[in-house]
C-alpha cells in the first residue's frame, strides 16, 4: 500500500515539476492511467475482501456474490451494446476515436441509469415506509 501511495506522490511531483501542459499534456495522461489503475486495484481489492469475508462467515454467500457479479457484468454489457458513440457536437479539435465516444457513451448511460435507480429506489423506499407506519 505503502509503494501504490508513494508511485501516486512521484507521479504528481512529476507532474508539477515537468508542467502539466508540457510535452502534450504526458503528465496528465500519466495521472489519469495510474488514477485507473489505482481505482482497478480498489475494485479487486474490494471484491476479493467481500468474498473472503462472506466465505468465512457464510460459505453459501459466495454464489450470492457471483449471481450479482455475473448480474452487473450482464447490465454493463447491454448498456455497451445500445450505447451509440455518436461524434462529440461542438468539439472544435479532431473526434475521439469510435471505440473511446462508444465508452464515453457507456460509461455516460450507465450513470444516468444509477442515478435513476437511485432516485427510484430512494421514492419507493419512503412511500413503503410511509405505507408501513400508517397501519
Amino acid at each position: 500500500m505503502i509503494a501504490l501511495i508513494l508511485v501516486s506522490v512521484i507521479l504528481l511531483v512529476m507532474g508539477f515539476v515537468k508542467g502539466f501542459e508540457a510535452n502534450d499534456g504526458k503528465a496528465v495522461e500519466n495521472l489519469l492511467r495510474w488514477g485507473y489503475v489505482m481505482i482497478g486495484i480498489a475494485v479487486c481489492a474490494a471484491i476479493v475482501v467481500s468474498a473472503i469475508v462472506g466465505f468465512i462467515n457464510n460459505p453459501k454467500s459466495i454464489i450470492k456474490l457471483l449471481i450479482g457479479l455475473v448480474a452487473v457484468a450482464a447490465v454493463c454489457f447491454v448498456v455497451y451494446l445500445i450505447s451509440k458513440g455518436n461524434p462529440a457536437v461542438g468539439l472544435t479539435v479532431d473526434q475521439p476515436s469510435a471505440q473511446t465516444l462508444k465508452l464515453t457513451d457507456t460509461i455516460l448511460n450507465l450513470t444516468y441509469l444509477v442515478g435513476g435507480v437511485a432516485i427510484a429506489s430512494i421514492i419507493l423506499g419512503e412511500v413503503i415506509s410511509a405505507i408501513r407506519n400508517r397501519k
